[in-house]
């Protein structure tokens, strides 16, 4: 795991190592053991890198990396199959000076150029350069694990780990009011139809699943890797389909094992993760010496902590368990650090959670830890899912509809932690038919409603009602376009961005099992019966690991998202005065009307039409 960086430039003058010097000073903390910096013959191409050494921790792991006289390669992440294509490309008389997967990726890409990508399971970022043929080819991982930031200034391409090394390079820093009115009015942190956008003028972001190739002075973008949403595998049977993802779970957990410094797991007590340590305990049964470490967030008399369930877990595994009790006067004395280290917009406190978990690992010298994030949007773990399957079940069979909803209305009755689904109507019916429609009409709903909004300013809210992002086109009648959505287009993307930054603000690796790509298209193509079935969320998942799981924590009703106690912390007299200052900035900008410090602060996380008190601390903070 590590940082990159890259100026390309047919003038020789706009790359410079000084300049390379400059951005990866900006991102040491994503790689604070070593530092690479190299620019090409002809002076076209430069590339920096700073290194966090996970595999072969020797010299010979260092980048950029150099092959055949041909390729230099600076690279992020980790390709967790390395080690069967290294076996396969020695049988075909390829040979290795060190024991790194960097050094695989570049012989497996003069082997196949582009279509190296088709075989690669891992989270990786990286750029090539081929001297032969003078371009350089850039890639990002199928699910967007990893950062790819690119811009162009100067004459020059400009590409990073992180933003900030753009500010370092001397590029100007200014926010993309397009993104910002269409987060402080819809709380989106992402732009579905165009992933490439950010927070930042000019400043784009190379999709999840593509790869960009530049030369003389060009370049283009294209898509390696779409899953159909639509295909589905109608002959597979619950027992076959049980036995498959176990075995390919496995296979992903045991891959995310291999490393050279120690691995430890995050565990909230959730069947997600508490799967993942359960799987990992079982792979590391044989050796004794691998003592499994755990990190948790708890919250102090909060009815939402999750201990009673980490307990469980704890009693059932060999795993010393390492907790952090987050307390709102600490909260106060990171949320600075955390913007800085996200760069943009985040949509809760329980991100700063997340970063005082990373930062006890730490503390505790593991450097690796695997997280069971993307488990909720492919199995259909969150509670609305609930009603895109009922309506795809009714347009298919009343009988069988009526009695999925009566299952869930009998085993969520006590659930008091999730909202009830009610019984589809014809609401429900014409929106799930018409889904383009139903979104346009939403839009112009909450356009209307807006005119009598209370803080967003007039003049901001007339120049970008226009370009907003709410048309959501999934098909609001098939689950699997739904878990798409979630997955590839807005949701899943802005976790994967929380959990890099706050990870590599603490030079810790996070990998991520359910994220194997053989195991999403795996589970795509299952039924939805087999991922919402009698009531139960993620029903395949919680079948194929009974007994490798407590059973409390297998059969959990109600679903509790990463969540700290919000509101209390909100309502101190530090975080009010820091949203007023916030207000006053926005004021100052025009985003905001004038005497909006002075109004009743929000104390919720979700935005309201603009008043959302968190999304102006998250907004001002792009202003300083």
């Amino acid at each position: 795991m590590c940082g990159i960086a890259g100026i390309l430039s047919e003038n020789p003058n706009q790359v410079t190592k000084e300049k390379l010097v400059k951005m990866t000073n900006a991102i040491i903390h994503r790689g604070p053991d070593g530092s690479g910096h190299w620019v090409s013959e002809d002076g076209f191409v430069g590339f920096g890198h700073r290194r966090l050494s996970i595999l072969d921790l020797s010299e010979s792991g260092a980048q950029p990396m150099h092959y055949l006289d041909r390729y230099t390669l600076t690279f992020n992440g980790e390709i967790y199959n390395y080690l069967e294509i290294k076996e396969q490309l020695i049988q075909k008389g390829y040979q290795f000076r060190s024991h790194s997967d960097t050094e695989v990726l570049l012989a497996l890409f003069d082997l196949k150029r582009e279509r190296c990508l088709q075989q690669l399971d891992g989270m990786f970022a990286f750029a090539l350069h081929d001297k032969q043929t003078g371009e350089v080819f850039c890639a990002r991982d199928r699910f967007g694990e990893k950062p790819f930031f690119y811009t162009q200034f100067d004459g020059a391409f400009y590409f990073g780990s992180e933003m900030k090394e753009f500010w370092a390079a001397g590029i100007a820093k200014t926010p993309n009011p397009e993104m910002v009115f269409n987060y402080l009015h819809f709380d989106l942190l992402e732009n579905h139809s165009d992933l490439g956008q950010t927070f930042f003028k000019g400043v784009r972001k190379l999709a999840p699943g593509h790869f960009l190739i530049w030369e003389k002075g060009e370049y283009r973008v294209e898509k390696y890797w779409q899953i159909d949403p639509y295909f589905q595998n109608r002959s597979i049977s619950l027992e076959e389909a049980k036995e498959k993802f176990r075995t390919l779970f496995m296979e992903s957990v045991s891959r995310r094992l291999r490393s050279d410094v120690l691995v430890g797991s995050s565990l909230s007590g959730g069947i997600d993760s508490s799967l993942v340590v359960c799987a990992m305990d079982q792979l590391l049964h044989d050796h004794p010496e691998s003592i499994q470490n755990t990190f948790s967030a708890r919250f102090k008399n909060f009815y939402k902590d999750e201990g009673y369930f980490i307990d469980k877990v704890r009693a059932q595994t060999k795993i010393t368990s390492h907790e952090v009790y987050s307390e709102m006067d600490e909260m106060e004395d990171v949320f600075d650090k955390i913007c800085y280290h996200q760069e943009e917009p985040f949509g809760s406190a329980s991100i700063l959670v997340q970063y005082q978990v990373y930062e006890l690992a730490k503390k505790k010298g593991v450097t690796v830890l695997l997280d069971g994030q993307g488990a909720d949007e492919i199995l259909a773990g969150y509670h609305p899912y609930f009603t895109t399957f009922f309506n795809e079940i009714k347009k298919k069979s009343g009988a069988k509809f009526e009695k999925e909803f009566a299952a869930y209305q009998s085993l969520h009755l006590e659930n008091q932690i999730n909202a009830k689904i009610g019984k589809p109507g014809l609401k429900q019916s014409v929106a799930s038919r018409f889904p383009t429609l139903i979104n346009k009409l939403g839009r112009k709903v909450v356009n209307y409603k807006k005119e009598n909004s209370t803080l967003m300013s007039d003049d901001f809210f007339k120049d970008y009602r226009k370009k907003a992002y709410n048309d959501f086109n999934f098909d609001l009648g098939n689950l699997n376009s739904h878990l798409y959505f979630s997955t590839f287009e807005v949701g899943l993307p802005t976790l994967l961005r929380y959990a890099d930054r706050n990870s590599m603000a603490h030079s810790r690796e996070v990998r991520l099992p359910f994220l194997s790509h053989e195991l999403v298209e795996f589970v795509f193509s299952m039924p939805a019966e087999f991922k919402i079935h009698n009531g139960w969320t993620k029903y395949l998942m919680r079948e194929a690991f009974q007994g490798l799981l407590p059973e409390e924590i297998t059969w959990r009703k109600d679903k509790i998202g990463f969540e700290p106690p919000q509101k209390s912390w909100m309502e101190s007299l530090k975080s009010q005065e820091k949203i007023r200052a916030a207000r006053e900035v926005l004021s100052k900008e025009g985003i905001l009307k004038n005497g909006a410090a002075d109004l009743p602060i929000v104390s919720q996380a979700a935005n309201t039409q603009g008043d959302g008190s968190w999304s102006h601390l998250m907004v001002a903070k792009m202003y300083e």
